[in-house]
C-alpha cells in the first residue's frame, strides 16, 4: 500500500488490475477523441507486470476507498538505465481538478530518482491540455523525440 484514507488508496497494480485499468484508460482516450491501440501503444497495460514491474518500473492505481472503483493511473516504464517513461497518467473526471495530477506527478519523479533514473521522458497529445500544462508547469521541456503515432508532443525532464 502507497497511501490509504478514507476516501483514497494507491497502491501498485497487478495484472488482476488490467481490465480495469484498460477500461479506465480507453474511456478517458476516446473522451479526448483519441484511439485506444491495444495491438501497440496500449499493449502494455495488457501485462502490467511484466511491461513495468518485472522490468524495474512502477505501476500505480488510485481507487476510492471503500469501494474499490478505479479513478486514476500512472506508469514509470523504464527504457534505459538512465531514462524512464511517464506513461499512462489518466484520471477519471471525479478526479480531476482536486491535485492528484500534482501529486502523482511529484510522486513519480521522486520515485525515479530513487531508482536511479536520470531522465523522465513522455509522449502525450496537445489535446489532454491540462496535461500538457501540468508537465510544462513542472519543468519539462519539448522534444521532437516521438514514438506512438497518436501522441503528437514530447517532453522530457532531467532529474539531476
Amino acid at each position: 500500500m502507497i497511501y490509504q484514507d478514507s476516501e483514497i488508496t494507491i497502491r501498485s497494480a497487478t495484472n488482476a488490475d488490467c481490465e480495469r485499468v484498460q477500461t479506465l484508460v480507453f474511456g478517458i482516450l476516446r473522451e479526448y477523441g483519441l484511439e485506444p491501440d491495444f495491438e501497440g501503444t496500449d499493449r502494455d497495460i495488457a501485462d502490467i507486470e511484466t511491461h513495468y514491474l518485472k522490468r524495474g518500473g512502477v505501476f500505480e492505481i488510485i481507487e476510492d476507498a471503500p469501494e474499490g472503483n478505479l479513478l486514476g493511473t500512472c506508469g514509470l516504464y523504464p527504457l534505459d538505465a538512465e531514462t524512464v517513461e511517464l506513461r499512462k497518467m489518466y484520471f477519471s473526471p471525479e478526479l480531476r481538478g482536486k491535485g492528484f495530477g500534482k501529486k502523482t506527478l511529484t510522486r513519480m519523479i521522486k520515485k525515479s530518482r530513487a531508482l536511479g533514473f536520470k531522465k523522465i521522458y513522455l509522449e502525450t497529445a496537445v489535446v489532454l491540455k491540462e496535461a500538457v500544462a501540468l508537465y510544462e508547469k513542472f519543468g519539462f521541456q519539448p522534444t521532437d523525440e516521438k514514438h506512438t503515432p497518436r501522441c503528437d508532443a514530447a517532453y522530457f525532464l532531467n532529474l539531476h
